[in-house]
């Protein structure tokens, strides 16, 4: 694999319409060079990637990409919609458009502190894994497609901490920090679950927020059976689609 010494033109010319995100252009640039080892380095993670990279100045260091990529407090929302716009165009004119919903179990052996991980059953594979819940939407026509979305699902685990609420439970505090401390436990697990968003929960706020921005007006629904619901179907029939 040859050095990477600048972010590639055809990049460069895709990660121009979110300049504006971002508040410094090192940390574009840090995010543009990490966008391009995605592409083309065989080892995808951070370390692999900065190994690549040479620079026509002193080189920064591995910390200060990490902390442009996954710190710096860009707004990834904002960018998902900009792509969403970006793309949207292509679509217009060509021919039947169909929005894709779907969900999958991304493995993380070696990441047990990554966002979103837990250790559950994977009913595919046959076997208790580290892995993430992942909700993804892709329009395609016969020509393309493009993603448009993807969310970790958050995987609060309340039925724990429901059971350790249950266990320590007394009829009366005769100590103070004893009561602070049920009382701030009792409010995290109230916070938590109004935090949770169950899988399918996820799919009806994804598909809201496409049909709010009105990028794909043409577009119909494809989705599996484990995200059917009836709020869902409503939502997809109140916007005239199927």
């Amino acid at each position: 694999m040859l050095p990477i010494t600048r972010v590639p033109e055809m990049i460069a010319q895709g990660m121009a319409k979110f300049r504006s995100l971002f508040c410094r252009d090192e940390g574009f640039e840090h995010v543009s060079r990490y966008v391009t080892g995605l592409i083309l380095s065989p080892n995808k993670t951070l370390q692999g990637m900065y190994d690549l990279q040479v620079w026509d100045r002193q080189a920064p260091s591995r910390r200060a990409m990490h902390a442009g990529v996954f710190e710096a407090g860009w707004d990834d929302t904002a960018l998902m919609q900009r792509h969403r716009a970006a793309v949207a165009g292509a679509y217009r004119g060509g021919g039947r458009t169909v929005i894709a919903l779907d969900w999958t179990l991304v493995h993380h052996e070696r990441g047990p502190q990554i966002y979103g991980v837990e250790r559950v059953y994977d009913y595919v594979a046959h076997r208790t894994s580290l892995l993430q819940t992942v909700i993804t939407a892709v329009v395609t026509n016969r020509h393309m497609f493009d993603g448009l979305d993807v969310v970790v699902q958050n995987p609060l685990d309340l039925r724990t901490e429901e059971a350790y609420l249950q266990e320590p439970a007394k009829g009366s505090y005769e100590q103070m920090d004893a009561g602070r401390q049920r009382l701030l436990e009792l409010l995290h697990h109230h916070l938590h679950r109004r935090l949770y968003r169950k899988r399918t929960e996820l799919v009806v706020d994804l598909v809201r927020q496409l049909e709010a921005e009105g990028q794909f007006p043409q577009a119909n629904y494809a989705f599996d059976n484990s995200v059917l619901t009836v709020e869902l179907s409503r939502l997809i029939e109140g916007h005239g689609k199927h």
